[in-house]
């Protein structure tokens, strides 16, 4: 198994911190969001792990991963950076946001679900939003679950309104197979030639993000589990977040 971490974000919400310095480097009490990651990765054993990179490349001295340049950051979103690192998807993998920190017991259930392509969901997700703006909510990626499977992801202003389904917010993780992502491979490049106009919650598949291709091959009838997530996490987008990540991973 080889994990894939995304990191080729701006990071422009976080002001001055990023002006020079990626948003995966960004620094929790001490330890960054990638080095966090890989520790993690590392101790279950997952040593084969895959960062792409944007700007700010020489920023990133991590041994002992293989670094996929992104050099095309400003035309494509996070689907996009994904993608160059292609190559590289000939095992099963964990993809992971570069912008995420998790505890090992995240990283342990969705490494030991028994499903072979599995999202991390945080069925919990709505009290961390109580006193956020509605166009914050309205931006989460959730999955919306009917018969306790996926039946679609994307933005939960697209689902908020629709009655007697089960939504969860999905963390940024997910564990795909070989085969799965043999086919989201062959589905993109037939997208990026045909595809036009609006792509599920993006402008467009050249801005696509990776929730949208996941929602492509769920409308395509490809099944992805949920798996129910328990311990600590949190991304990291804004100031806020950032204060609120050091007082949850002290």
């Amino acid at each position: 198994m080889k994990a894939i971490i995304v990191a080729a974000g701006i990071g422009s919400r976080l002001g001055d911190l990023t002006k020079d310095m990626p948003k995966p480097l960004i620094e929790v009490n001490g330890k960054s969001i990638l080095e966090r990651q890989i520790e993690i990765f590392k101790k279950f054993g997952i040593d084969d792990i895959i960062i792409i990179r944007g700007s700010h490349k020489d920023k990133f001295d991590f041994e002992h991963v293989t670094y996929v340049e992104d050099t095309d950051v400003s035309n494509h979103d996070l689907l996009g950076s994904f993608m160059v690192a292609e190559k590289e998807m000939d095992d099963n993998l964990i993809i992971s946001y570069g912008d995420i920190i998790f505890d090992e017991n995240i990283l342990s259930q969705i490494i030991n679900s028994s499903e072979n392509s599995t999202l991390a969901i945080d069925y919990d997700w709505q009290k961390k939003y109580h006193d956020s703006s509605n166009a914050l909510l309205d931006k989460v990626s959730v999955v919306t679950l009917e018969n306790n499977s996926i039946i679609n992801i994307g933005y939960y202003e697209n689902f908020k309104n629709l009655k007697n389904l089960v939504f969860g917010e999905f963390i940024g993780l997910v564990k795909i197979s070989e085969s799965t992502i043999i086919q989201l491979i062959e589905q993109y490049k037939h997208l990026q030639k045909n595809h036009q106009g609006k792509f599920h919650d993006s402008p467009s598949i050249h801005f696509g993000i990776i929730t949208d291709m996941i929602n492509e091959l769920l409308k395509n009838g490809m099944k992805f589990s949920a798996t129910k997530i328990s311990g600590k996490w949190c991304e990291i987008d804004t100031l806020q977040d950032l204060e609120i990540a050091k007082k949850i991973f002290k």
